[in-house]
């Protein structure tokens, strides 16, 4: 296994690299300056997009209902582990081939000739259907401003008990969320290096003030049985299913991680940093969100009232339980409110990235359109546009769930039509012989990589 910490391209030869497999180097611009990325900023943005403790506070209504604590605390343990795994595979994928594409670009440059563009397009097009549903980064996007317009109409709710929370309120809000991310992904391209670094640090103070605030504040704290086994089913369903249900969140808080392989092309010494940004971020996530789910899971107080609060959001209650304070449970909300948003400006940003290199590889409709970049800016203003729009329009919510399978199958419809009336002729990947000659150089032309691609 390769390790994350070697150059796998030298530093000054990634923009060669890039050439020579088809692409435009510092086309894009990431945080106002090429290659102004730096080590600090490219983990700042993976601790908005992947250490994601305050996604776990978001969803706890479904561990609370589902399993209760011990699912929820184990099932972190399990998701953390398989997911380790898995980004040390795709750092190694990442730190030779450092292309946007990812997961798509890979299995072109890796697979048999005879098959590739088949098993690279379909590979690109469920990459968009994640995007698109409910796993991956735009629809992690639209459930992130989900999460967070709960959390500013939770607080309402909790100050104002009489105020009823409707369905329509929070679409506005969560819609709000994701304008504000499109504003700052438009205009705000030079700041966002600042804006990224600065929240790197309000992440971890939040981190510490709510776990050190709730264990000092609570004193009916639960008893470790109840933390660590004590079963909890408030679902209907049988014990098996409702542990399979509880195990979604937290497989929510522990994905998105391929994120740095997908803004590769705008940082300098991606094939060394990308691929460590990735493991790194697993390995953060899993300390802080085992140490947060331990902390909140000891504060939950009478878990019935936990699980049908009013507020809609069963982390704001067990802060009250724990401060005894209308103040003091909305300023803890406001801290996660924050980190939402600059998780919606990452989400967004990725999210629109990704749907760039697809389309510069002609893999989606209308992909000359999309790959546009605004020279001024060097931002992918359409590809920026259609995550908004794609965000706005999967602001998914118990009422609106089943038509997830409706939405995939249109998904996949409209990738079949692409595929026969242009992307059969046109879609294309890196080009291999150009992939060939930089591991050949970089390895030796003997070395098992360049084997497998002959």
């Amino acid at each position: 296994m390769a390790d994350p910490e070697r150059k796998a391209i030298p530093g000054d030869a990634e923009d060669t690299a890039l050439e020579q497999m088809g692409y435009q180097p510092g086309k894009l611009i990431l945080f106002g300056l090429k290659y102004s990325g730096t080590r600090v900023m490219l983990q700042g943005e993976l601790v908005l997009v992947q250490v994601r403790w305050s996604a776990l506070g978001g969803v706890l209504v479904t561990g609370v209902n589902a399993g209760g604590p011990p699912v929820m605390i184990w099932g972190w343990v399990g998701i953390s582990l398989v997911s380790l795994c898995v980004a040390y595979s795709m750092a190694e994928m990442c730190s030779e081939y450092p292309v946007a594409g990812g997961q798509y670009s890979w299995v072109y440059i890796l697979s048999p000739k005879s098959i590739r563009r088949q098993f690279s397009y379909l590979t690109g097009w469920f990459m968009i259907i994640v995007l698109l549903t409910e796993t991956g980064i735009l629809a992690m996007g639209a459930t992130n401003s989900f999460i967070g317009a709960n959390f500013i109409l939770g607080q309402a709710n909790l100050v104002n008990p009489n105020y009823e929370i409707q369905r329509w309120h929070t679409v506005l809000v969560a819609y709000s969320i994701t304008l504000f991310a499109t504003f700052i992904n438009m205009w705000g391209s030079k700041i966002l290096d600042k804006i990224s670094k600065g929240l790197l640090i309000f992440n971890i103070l939040s981190f510490i003030s709510i776990v050190v605030t709730i264990l000092a504040c609570n004193t009916n704290k639960q008893s470790a049985s109840f933390v660590f086994r004590d079963f909890q089913n408030f679902t209907g369903f049988s014990t098996s299913m409702a542990g399979i249900i509880g195990i979604l969140q937290p497989a929510f808080g522990m994905c998105c991680y391929d994120a740095p392989a997908h803004m590769c092309e705008e940082l300098k010494d991606a094939s060394k940093q990308a691929p460590r940004a990735m493991v790194l971020s697993v390995y953060i996530g899993s300390i802080t969100g085992f140490i947060f789910l331990i902390a909140v899971c000891f504060c939950i107080g009478d878990i019935t009232e936990v699980a049908e609060t009013a507020t809609l959001v069963p982390l704001i209650q067990i802060f009250f339980d724990s401060t005894n304070s209308n103040v003091g449970s909305c300023i803890l909300a406001t801290l996660i409110v924050i980190i939402d948003l600059g998780c919606a400006n990452a989400l967004l940003a990725e999210g629109a990235r990704s749907l760039y290199a697809f389309a510069r590889d002609h893999g989606l409709p209308f992909s000359s359109f999309i790959s546009k970049v605004e020279p001024k800016h060097q931002i992918p203003v359409v590809a920026i546009i259609l995550g908004t729009v794609v965000q706005m329009a999967f602001n998914i919510t118990s009422e609106n769930m089943n038509y997830t399978s409706a939405a995939v199958g249109v998904i996949m419809l409209v990738a079949a039509i692409t595929w026969f009336t242009t992307a059969r002729k046109r879609f294309s990947g890196p080009e291999i012989e150009a992939v060939i000659n930089i591991i050949t150089g970089h390895h030796g032309s003997d070395s098992e990589d360049v084997k497998g691609l002959e």
